[in-house]
């Protein structure tokens, strides 16, 4: 006869680990029961997520049930679960679906900044320009976007630049026909005032000498006032001579600029009585120059020595002129000592005389500290530039 129960079948079952069955006998016989793989020796869950797992769903929970056979109750069989067999599989369960939340949440993460970053890839475009733009090149321009909005912020900053550019453009050109205008007009009033103003001086003067003889000899009462027109009929004369080379320099139609120039740098030598030195340096053929360069270098110069014998405490000051095929280089440094740059806006009218007169050329005009701790200017103008500008005048 076999023992009830028979638990043979269910040591043999190797499908229902973690699982303890009791038999209790209905005489209080001693119970019997057997259990598969209830121990875990490797708790891999943490506490927190034990807790929360009783708490939710109270795992272990044991189960009864009468065992009966023609209506005689022999006992009572109770089924009980390992806890730590459910919460070993809810955790593996829990960490699969952790990893798999993990990896989508980065898949889904990386797509949408791939997604971003190739729909805000245009701004970088966009910042890199606009600050070409402020720099001042406004000859470039943006490309064509595939969204809308990226497209139509493209086309503004490209009709902004083009507008920009136009308008300088015109500035520029009308400018140079200011200065252009300027010194026709500084031309016109030097002829006129050489030709009768100075005529008129020189009779003047004739008159006077003529009145300071006669009367030496017939009314030397007015021999005083004679001698007193002639000084100044002379101290005129010098006033005017000194307009006429402010208005039109004489010598730079006559013999050109770079005579010109050497005489200007004679000039001033004389006048700064050795306290400032002036050294002029020409690399280049100034009979290639064509109006407006002449008198545009010629000016130049002349306002920058006005400054360092104004503003400078320079003992010496050289100006360096290059003159190639395609370009003017107008280089003047001084050994002066200049505290801060760059300069106040509302220093004067000079350097701002200069850049209008540089900007209109397609020239450059930089202001910077050189070595000895002086001032250096540096003038760099195209040739074809300004001689495109000249025909186009």
């Amino acid at each position: 006869a076999i023992k009830f129960p028979d638990f043979t079948l269910w040591k043999e079952s190797q499908s229902a680990s973690g699982v303890c069955i009791r038999f209790t006998p209905e005489n209080n016989a001693a119970a019997q029961d057997i259990c598969r793989g209830t121990k875990w020796s490797d708790r891999a869950w943490p506490t927190l997520f034990e807790t929360a797992y009783r708490l939710v769903f109270n795992p272990g929970q044991e189960v009864f049930r009468q065992i009966t056979y023609k209506n005689k109750v022999y006992g009572v069989i109770s089924v009980a679960p390992s806890t730590e067999m459910e919460l070993n599989r809810a955790w593996g369960s829990m960490s699969v679906l952790l990893e798999l939340s993990v990896i989508t949440i980065l898949a889904v993460c990386l797509l949408v900044y791939i997604s971003i970053n190739r729909a805000l890839r245009p701004a970088q475009t966009i910042v890199s320009s606009l600050k070409k733009l402020q720099t001042g090149d406004l000859s470039l321009r943006l490309p064509d976007f595939e969204l809308t909005e990226w497209q139509a912020i493209s086309s503004a900053i490209n009709e902004l630049a083009a507008s920009q550019q136009q308008l300088i453009a015109e500035r520029k050109q009308l400018t140079s026909k200011l200065i252009t205008l300027q010194d026709e007009e500084r031309r016109f009033l030097a002829r006129e005032l050489h030709d009768e103003l100075g005529q008129c001086l020189a009779s003047i003067s004739a008159l006077a000498a003529s009145i300071t003889q006669t009367a030496e000899q017939d009314c030397h009462e007015i021999v005083e006032e004679a001698k007193n027109i002639s000084r100044i009929n002379a101290r005129m004369m010098n006033t005017v001579q000194t307009i006429l080379v402010r208005l039109r320099p004489a010598d730079l139609d006559e013999l050109g600029l770079e005579l010109s120039l050497n005489s200007l740098i004679t000039e001033w030598n004389t006048q700064a009585n050795s306290k400032i030195h002036f050294q002029l340096l020409i690399n280049g053929n100034c009979q290639q120059l064509y109006e407006p360069l002449p008198i545009t270098l010629f000016r130049i110069i002349q306002e920058c020595l006005t400054n360092i014998s104004k503003h400078s405490s320079a003992k010496t000051a050289t100006i360096d002129l290059e003159i190639s095929d395609k370009l003017i280089k107008l280089t003047i440094n001084d050994d002066g000592n200049i505290d801060t740059l760059p300069f106040a806006t509302n220093s004067g009218f000079g350097l701002l005389g200069i850049r209008e007169r540089v900007c209109p050329l397609g020239g450059e005009f930089t202001i910077s500290k050189n070595e000895s701790g002086g001032l250096s200017i540096k003038v760099i103008i195209p040739l074809n530039y300004a001689r495109d500008l000249q025909h186009d005048g």
